[in-house]
């Protein structure tokens, strides 16, 4: 046995393996998010999502003005700003699903490494 499967192995704790035994049935969506809100970086996960709602709600507000005002220069401030808020809106989201997607491939690269202790014991 090498070291690395020493390390490999110690590291697995207990509470890695409860870690995967929660994670062995699919996950759905509003469990990811969860997940997202509350890993290493949950506190800034947080924050984006509740910034997301005013900025949602600043977009369509916008959009609202942006077919209700008088005259060519409002117009244009108003697309301005619906067009600012929908990319930031964008942005945010993409953001958030890519952290998403990035703790559910920090979760298989867990079972991975499960997989391959439970393989050096046996072996």
């Amino acid at each position: 046995m090498t070291e690395f499967d020493d390390r490999l192995r110690a590291a697995l704790d207990a509470d890695d393996e409860a870690f995967l035994k929660e994670l062995d049935s699919e996950r759905g969506l509003f469990a990811q998010i969860g997940d997202t809100l509350s890993g290493p970086l949950g506190g800034w996960a947080k924050l984006v999502f509740v910034i997301l709602f005013p900025m949602s709600a600043f977009m369509f507000y916008a959009i609202w003005q942006m077919f209700t005002v008088e005259g060519t220069r409002e117009i244009i401030l108003w697309s301005v700003g619906a067009l600012a808020a929908l990319v930031g809106v964008g942005m945010t989201k993409q953001w958030f699903f890519e952290r998403m997607n990035l703790m559910a491939v920090l979760r298989e690269l867990k079972r991975i490494e499960l997989r391959v202790a439970r393989m050096e014991e046996r072996g």
